[in-house]
């Protein structure tokens, strides 16, 4: 694969490849429910492992096929994981076992193990499958005496085998398990709850029905939340939050004004595991029957079930997994006899590794806290992340101006600049609730800062944003136009409306918008207010931020459409595929989208290739191709070499594997930019904002003296942006330095790192820096308030 992974440090960094995995033996297993992504984890694992020279085994079924032995333990090859990324379910099976349960089928797992080498355990699945690998672990060295005592193994197998060591990767759809903001599968179940709520939305509207939807999670009403946040819905009942006694006026009084408002529909969603204050179920029915007896709306109940569960995985899983498999196996090759097992999870946007037994006590103590009516606690102890979806849903739910800026006259204007990304419209209807909630007044700025100087601006309401997350592109209306040449006009149209704070959403444009606005207070007074940026552009290019809102939405547009075109050549003869993506000169889309869809191949501005990169990436994928492997897949970033065009590489690919694969072009253009926002960009929209607006309240009664708004310091013309695991109010100013403005990039890029991970998942030798990689840290029972991880959805 093409080129060198960026300027190179010196010294601090450790690369993997003094970790060999030589004369060792790891097996893979997933165990319990099935969620989808523990494919991609596997592949990572199957994959890895053999990258290091280990020997990787399957075990099938779970802990059925360990107690089983025989043919339900296999040795994996690279090809047995070719295809399977974007298959949902688990591939190898997954089941219930009961005589794991036992000490006997414990013992004869142990034998299965050292019968065959393994002392090097993966394990996918849920709480209860980890917690019985910690006690497998455990009673290892006892289970080794038994098996000695039985004339099963002799003493040399025992001690080759002394050790156990266990390492953990959470797949499951409910996102119950403490320690990690996301579990894999759940960004999947949610991406199935959003589509069914999308399509319900449509169908509710036309009949004027009120829809009861019911989705899994019978301990955790993580699912229930993030899907209410993510539609909008009027009421949602989650176990860990049972609503306040004579919930039902409440809630048929809410809907009531929510119809006399003019809306046409209501969502209501309950989780599985709903209860009230005194320990009740509240179930879809219940809550039917009382809004037909109260209200005598039309409702309907649709429950989701296991469809939830189904289906192809998201972008964000595939990633998600594969970047924990491959964390997992370094864990494994760096543990030493007294390392704890540990499980492989995410904070923010970083991997990290964590006590297995500490994350699955404190998941217990969740259950035990809502057992003991200590709801608050099991909200606390759910983490940042649930309590963050949380606040941010309560916030949203008010309807009235309820604080001591009520009627002070702030107005608060919101705008989108750049080219459109999904996720827009939930970040502005969620700004203009939030304001309308802290008591300013809410202004729309139509066109960006063509329509600012232009005059577009008016007040919006809380009625007016009503339906706005599902909808895709800028409602508001957005274009590229920057305001230096405006600057009189945009200050006059500030002074008319006496906009007394700014907040704007959108890309690159936007970020230079606000720089040109900042630079330009010495000289105009209306420019002296708290001015804030949300990153909002498919491409991901914007400095201070990790991730931008759209970006999400245009990864999962390429993977379908990366599994689609892969499985139109199903029954053909072998054949490669060569993709163009859009991102400017960020190679974000075309990295982070090559690695969910399994790509040989991508080429990027960032990392510089020439003609004898091309050449060895044809023989490497030439030489695939002569093994079981049917297709090929080649990303090429738009801007990636102006000479190396994507009809070039098609050509070059087209000549040089003639007799071997046929090739095949494909460019995705502004589709990616297309289509409902997906459920992450909802969320992530939404919560972006909501604290972005309690910023500007926070910052306009700190700058608000003798009657007016004033403040010129840096600090009040920021970039909100997540940074590794917090999310982070920047000053523009600062972040210039930070910004290659002729390519429209950040100079230093944190996705630049998962490019050798593709690379060894694609089969190349390359160097992988695990200076980065997670050092085993402590479940922490409250993160401190500046480790903000609230965007991680």
């Amino acid at each position: 694969m093409a080129g060198a992974t960026g300027p190179k440090r010196q010294d601090t960094r450790k690369f993997f490849e003094n970790l060999s995995g030589a004369g060792k033996c790891i097996a893979v297993l997933t165990s319990g429910g099935d969620a989808q992504g523990m494919n991609g984890a596997v592949r990572a694992v199957v994959r890895m492992g053999i990258y290091v020279g280990a020997k990787v085994y399957f075990i099938h079924e779970g802990y059925q096929g360990m107690v089983d032995g025989g043919d339900y333990i296999k040795e994996a090859t690279w090809e047995s994981v070719s295809s399977v990324l974007q298959v949902g379910g688990t591939v190898i099976g997954s089941a219930r076992c009961k005589e794991f349960r036992s000490h006997e089928g414990r013992l004869k797992a142990a034998h299965n193990l050292v019968q065959r080498g393994i002392t090097y355990l993966c394990v996918i699945g849920g709480d209860g499958s980890l917690t019985g690998a910690n006690l497998f672990r455990e009673e290892w060295s006892g289970l080794l005496n038994e098996l000695i005592q039985q004339g099963l193994i002799d003493e040399e197998a025992a001690r080759s085998h002394s050790h156990l060591h266990i390492v953990g990767m959470v797949g499951s759809i409910d996102n119950d398990f403490c320690g990690t903001d996301m579990t894999i599968g759940t960004d999947s179940a949610l991406h199935r709850i959003i589509e069914v709520v999308d399509a319900i939305m449509t169908t509710a509207g036309s009949h004027q029905r009120t829809f009861v939807l019911e989705v899994m999670g019978r301990h955790c009403g993580y699912l229930a939340l993030v899907s209410a946040l993510a539609c909008g819905a009027d009421w949602v009942f989650i176990p860990e939050m049972p609503p306040e006694d004579g919930w039902e006026d409440n809630m048929c009084q809410k809907l009531s004004e929510s119809r006399s408002r003019g809306s046409r529909l209501n969502i209501i969603i309950v989780a599985e595991g709903a209860i009230d204050r005194q320990g009740q179920h509240i179930t879809s029915d219940l809550v039917k029957k009382l809004v037909v007896s109260c209200l005598g709306f039309d409702t309907r109940v649709t429950i989701l079930g296991h469809v939830q569960r189904g289906g192809t995985p998201s972008a964000f899983d595939r990633i998600l997994a594969s970047r924990m498999g491959v964390e997992a196996v370094l864990a494994l090759l760096e543990a030493s006899t007294d390392t704890p097992a540990c499980v492989v999870s995410l904070v923010g946007n970083q991997a990290v590794r964590l006590p297995l037994m500490e994350c699955v006590q404190m998941t217990q103590e969740v259950q035990k806290a809502m057992d003991e009516k200590k709801f608050d606690e099991a909200v606390r102890l759910r983490g940042r992340s649930f309590e963050n979806n949380l606040s941010t849903y309560r916030l949203l739910a008010s309807q009235t101006a309820r604080s001591e800026l009520q009627n002070s006259s702030f107005n608060v204007a919101v705008m989108n600049v750049g080219a459109p990304a999904a996720g827009m419209n939930a970040a502005v209807r969620s700004a203009v609730r939030v304001g309308i909630t802290e008591g300013h007044k809410m202004f729309a700025v139509n066109d960006g800062f063509e329509g600012f100087y232009k005059g577009q601006i008016k007040e919006i309401k809380w009625g007016d944003v009503g339906g706005w997350t599902g909808q895709g592109g800028s409602l508001l209306g957005t274009k590229r136009t920057l305001p230096a040449k405006h600057l009189d006009a945009i200050a006059e149209q500030m002074r008319i409306h006496n906009i007394t704070a700014l907040l704007v959403i959108g890309g690159f444009e936007a970020y230079v918008g606000l720089l040109e606005l900042s630079s330009a207070r010495d000289k105009y007074a209306e420019f002296c207010v708290p001015m804030v940026m949300i990153p909002a552009t498919v491409s991901n290019n914007i400095p201070g931020s990790d991730l931008s809102i759209g970006s999400d939405t245009a990864l999962n547009a390429i993977t379908d459409t990366c599994d689609r075109i892969k499985q139109s050549a199903s029954g053909t003869k072998r054949r490669v595929f060569i993709i163009e993506t859009m991102g400017g000169y960020c190679g974000y889309l075309a990295t982070v989208g090559g690695l969910a869809a399994g790509a040989d191949t991508v080429y990027i501005y960032e990392e510089p290739f020439d003609i004898r990169d091309l050449q060895a990436n044809v023989e490497h994928l030439t030489q695939k191709m002569k093994t079981s492997i049917q297709r090929g897949l080649v990303l090429r970033n738009e801007n990636c070499n102006e000479n190396f065009t994507t009809d070039f590489i098609y050509q070059l690919y087209s000549e040089e594997g003639r007799g071997v694969f046929d090739c095949r072009k494909n460019i995705l253009g502004h589709m990616q930019q297309g289509g409902a926002p997906s459920p992450f960009d909802r969320n992530f929209g939404t919560k972006v904002a909501a604290k972005a607006i309690q910023w500007i309240t926070r910052t306009l009664k700190e700058s608000y003296k003798e009657g007016k708004v004033f403040t010129n310091s840096e600090d009040t013309a920021c970039l909100l942006g997540m940074r590794r695991r917090a999310m982070v109010f920047q000053p523009v100013a600062q972040l210039r330095e930070e910004t290659d403005f002729v390519h429209r990039i950040p100079k230093e890029q944190w996705w630049l790192k998962l490019r050798p991970l593709m690379k060894i998942l694609a089969k190349y030798k390359t160097s992988y820096d695990v200076s980065d990689a997670g050092q085993l840290e402590h479940v922490t029972r409250v993160r401190p308030k500046e480790n903000d991880a609230s965007a991680a959805i």
